[in-house]
């Protein structure tokens, strides 16, 4: 887990929201995880890190690969919230996840 997932577990921890289901799979055809779920309510977490140095999720073949993930999930029924280390840092990840669980 990165320290960002880390920093956003304690925040769901200090805020008291309902515990999320780590590393979730949640295509039974394909090995897509979401970082952070809750299953029942179908709201899924994932934290993009890398976004300055040109990680993963930033190069071509990554952001298409994510665009297929993200678009199954929304074919399932999942609600995905894509945080940035800024949303981590200033809560906004936090807030809007207590927002879309209430």
């Amino acid at each position: 887990m990165s320290d960002l997932e880390e920093s956003f577990a304690g925040q769901i921890r200090m805020f008291r929201l309902p515990p999320a289901v780590r590393e979730h799979r949640f295509s039974p055809d394909r090995r897509w995880r979401f970082d952070f779920a809750w299953v029942q309510q179908k709201v899924a977490v994932e934290i993009e890190g890398g976004i300055w140095s040109g990680g993963r999720h930033t190069r071509g073949s990554g952001f298409i690969a994510d665009c297929e993930k993200y678009n199954a999930a929304t074919l399932l029924g999942w609600r995905v919230f894509r945080f940035t280390d800024k949303h981590v840092h200033d809560m906004t990840a936090v807030d809007m996840i207590k927002a879309a669980l209430a």
